[in-house]
């Protein structure tokens, strides 16, 4: 199995998960943004805030990016539509 068809059934694989599972990886992207940016508050060196940085904005990212794939275009309409209401 070649990379691109490994990367084709994992997203076939998260995509079947529920509604739930995506808010619930939406909320963990949006408590990592705010740790990223929190973190520089702390007494430590700028090394270690810029690899803390790092690190959590990377998992917000891959968190936001699997949550679009959990959630897809109707999902997303859901929490549109829940918003504005």
């Amino acid at each position: 199995m070649d990379m691109k068809e490994f990367m084709i059934r994992l997203k076939g694989r998260i995509a079947r998960l529920s509604f739930r599972t995506g808010l619930v990886v939406l909320g963990v992207c949006v408590l990592c943004y705010a740790l990223s940016f929190a973190q520089m508050l702390l007494p430590i060196s700028v090394t270690t805030k810029g690899v803390l940085w790092t690190l959590l904005f990377g998992m917000a990212k891959a968190c936001q990016y699997s949550a679009l794939v959990i959630l897809g275009k109707e999902g997303i309409n859901r929490i549109r539509a829940r918003l504005k209401s």
